[in-house]
């Protein structure tokens, strides 16, 4: 559900939710739209003249951002993106009186059920095709957007998250 990005260990599911009020707008547009017309990518370079490299999207150990579930109203509701009434159910249901997902233990910053998270808790280019209608190639992009917005609401845009997970998704293998 991209309901949040989740960026630790923690749920994806919260990733999924957190999608920012410019992207709630997105979600329906996406969702609506089955087809989109073909970009051109130019070569974009900074001041040093170097060609700005794709960035790739990773989740980073000891963020949790997406696994805060209950958010405010400039995210999408669990209503907005699942078409299915049994995945917004299941996201409830995960939902703690503190509004972080029940299976996110906030003490050690990892998720409990990781490897038995449901599909909504997972970054993955299947993921946002089922639930946003993203493609593959726009995957990376829209992920780390996601996760920025995400981490700057929940943590804080000064955070040591965020500078993690730029630093993260700046040095990795894909991007460079």
């Amino acid at each position: 559900m991209f309901p949040s990005l989740a960026l630790s260990t923690a749920p994806m599911a919260a990733a999924l939710t957190i999608i920012s009020g410019t992207r709630r707008s997105q979600v329906t547009q996406l969702k609506a739209k089955k087809t989109k017309l073909p970009e051109k990518k130019l070569p974009t370079s900074g001041f040093s003249g170097r060609t700005s490299k794709e960035l790739t999207w990773q989740c980073i150990e000891g963020c949790g951002a997406c696994c805060k579930l209950a958010k405010d109203f400039a995210f999408a509701t669990p209503d907005e993106i699942f078409d299915d009434p049994d995945d917004v159910e299941l996201y409830r249901s995960m939902i703690g009186d503190d509004g972080w997902c029940i299976n996110y233990n906030k003490a050690t910053r990892k998720c409990s059920i990781y490897a038995d998270r449901p599909y909504f808790c997972r970054v993955e280019p299947e993921v946002f095709k089922t639930l946003y209608g993203i493609e593959e190639k726009k995957f990376n992009k829209e992920a780390c957007s996601c996760c920025i917005d995400t981490i700057k609401t929940i943590h804080g845009c000064d955070s040591k998250e965020l500078d993690n997970f730029n630093r993260a998704i700046r040095s990795s293998p894909s991007s460079s």
